[in-house]
């Protein structure tokens, strides 16, 4: 997993419980990295699953609702690295449905080694998108987050349900209706 994912998340943590709940799921984890990470660096997806795991423990929150709102923190990180990337599209349903055949492009030209999610559009008009996500990682929270995002961006809203294809995550539908 990219480092600016592990960078990006301890800012949001630290912008939202402080400094001190930083150290303290870092201390917590027994990190390989020993939570020092740099945004192009790699790190092992379970060092992500153990910051978020002692994050929801210490807040008591869950790690599905950790993982949606660092997916709309997220998005600004997309829009700040990827200057006019967000700007090519004129609508929501647009962007979204070109994740996996331009935006995913673009990312790993930065990133050539990244492992992203995969998503599959299924169905697409201008006012519905159902598409699967699949990955390993079960982060479709993340996904959720971002897309809610999208649709802030575009100032306009949306119905967004998700449907669980596999029981741990790894393959999700979406079915996105804009309002």
């Amino acid at each position: 997993m990219k480092g600016i994912v592990f960078t990006e998340f301890l800012e949001l943590v630290e912008e939202k419980f402080g400094m001190e709940m930083v150290d303290s799921i870092i201390e917590a984890s027994e990190l390989e990295s020993e939570g020092v990470y740099t945004a192009i660096g790699t790190y092992n997806f379970s060092e992500m699953l153990s910051l978020l795991t002692n994050l929801s423990e210490r807040t008591n929150i869950s790690i599905d609702d950790l993982l949606l709102v660092y997916g709309e923190h997220f998005f600004g990180v997309i829009e700040r690295s990827y200057m006019g990337l967000v700007d090519t599209y004129k609508d929501p349903i647009e962007m979204l449905s070109s994740i996996e055949n331009h935006i995913h492009v673009e990312v790993r030209k930065i990133y050539p080694e990244a492992e992203l999610p995969t998503f599959v559009v299924e169905e697409k008009s201008e006012d519905l998108l159902i598409m699967v996500y699949k990955s390993s990682r079960a982060m479709y929270y993340f996904g959720l987050g971002l897309m809610n995002r999208t649709f802030k961006h575009f100032k306009t809203t949306a119905e967004i349900t998700l449907e669980k294809l596999a029981e741990d995550g790894t393959e999700v539908r979406f079915i996105i209706r804009k309002n």
